[in-house]
């Protein structure tokens, strides 16, 4: 792996690009073999790219290198009372640890629980630099709008999984930190959890996460609420508990330490970083989700965001042909199911064929004519 300085970017990519060489962007490289495996490129690494540039407290926005490890960013707008309102990565831990970097998170494209409030990290991007493999750069958002071609930078590069460009630059949108936390865990009969559910996204309130869980064997919904005012919360919290007695359904009350120790079950560091391991993520309709974990064949460790739908799945020994029934099942329920990982004798598609397939292709070749970004991984083709 090549970690240049930001002066020496530039040269490089232009060197690779007349030699017409394969690479593909990188940061910390923990995350690499997700997906579709690469063929053999070389690796760019943005590591040395991991400066701060500016943070407007008063705007709620910052502007960062692509780099940036994003727990260091965390750590710095928690100075100002900030955050940035997205999920550790899966396999970061319940600390950040192994969280990666900025771009990283960008580049693949992905949102965990804390989505049903503050929606994917594609929302919150507001501004982007990019460098084509040609060398060519481009800004899109805050000060600067130069979409390329028409296309917007922002949308295209969340989730292109290094495939279109390197990211080098962002600018994100910060949320306040919130000084009241506190949840419930909901426990009984998968139909009374469901109408929970949907009592839950009825009710006047605005759950900053509300996911299904099968970590601990049987189905349950965990939510999380948070509030400039405890009395808020409590009441709030008082309200659901009440309406999940009539539904026969068991509230466990969770402070913020334990609401936070829910939300990593499943994640711990490094664990899903394992090449050999199964990670699934699963997309699927929310009013279907409760239908896939009715299943009884199916027996995983999910936790799925309620108001998207988005789930993952970190089970052990568990047979292709399952895999493939899961598949078909995902698709069946007006969903779909991705491979992250998975056991090399497998080799199973990562990605399912899409309708899309031709478009995707054919940004990619405008992107990138000669084919050096990413080979072999193209997102949802």
């Amino acid at each position: 792996m090549i970690s240049p300085e930001r002066s020496e970017l530039q040269d490089l990519v232009r060197q690779w690009h007349q030699q017409a060489l394969p690479w593909t962007p990188a940061g910390t490289g923990t995350r690499l073999h997700w997906g579709a495996p690469l063929e053999q490129p070389q690796l760019l690494s943005t590591t040395k790219l991991n400066r701060l540039l500016h943070h407007s407290s008063g705007d709620f926005t910052v502007t960062v290198e692509a780099g940036l490890p994003l727990i260091d960013l965390q750590a710095a707008l928690a100075d100002s009372k900030q955050w940035l309102a997205v999920d550790w990565p899966w396999g970061s831990g319940t600390d950040g640890g192994q969280s990666g970097t900025v771009g990283g998170l960008v580049a693949r494209g992905m949102a965990g629980g804390f989505r049903q409030r503050y929606l994917g990290i594609r929302d919150q991007v507001i501004g982007l630099e990019v460098m084509r493999a040609d060398t060519t750069e481009a800004k899109a958002g805050g000060q600067v709008v130069k979409n390329v071609a028409g296309y917007d930078l922002m949308r295209l590069f969340c989730g292109s999984w290094g495939s279109l460009g390197l990211i080098t630059q962002v600018t994100l949108r910060t949320f306040p930190q919130q000084p009241h936390r506190a949840g419930l865990l909901f426990q009984g009969e998968l139909k009374a959890l469901e109408s929970m559910r949907q009592a839950c996204l009825r009710a006047d309130l605005m759950p900053q996460r509300l996911d299904w869980r099968t970590t601990e064997g049987d189905p349950s919904l965990l939510l999380g609420l948070v509030s400039i005012s405890l009395e808020a919360v409590t009441a709030q919290l008082e309200g659901l508990r009440s309406h999940a007695m009539t539904l026969g359904l068991e509230a466990i009350s969770l402070d913020a330490d334990s609401l936070q120790e829910l939300e990593g079950t499943g994640r711990e560091a490094g664990a899903s970083l394992k090449k050999e391991r199964w990670l699934i993520r699963i997309g699927l309709p929310p009013a279907q989700a409760h239908a896939l974990l009715g299943e009884a064949d199916i027996r995983l460790n999910l936790a799925a965001g309620i108001g998207q739908g988005m789930g993952w799945a970190e089970p052990e020994d568990l047979p292709s042909q399952q895999v493939t029934s899961l598949s078909e099942r995902c698709q069946s329920l007006g969903g779909q199911l991705t491979l992250l990982q998975q056991p090399t004798a497998n080799g199973l598609k990562p990605w399912p064929t899409g309708a899309n397939h031709d478009l995707v292709a054919a940004v990619k070749r405008e992107f990138d004519p000669l084919q050096q970004l990413a080979r072999g991984r193209l997102p949802g083709v």
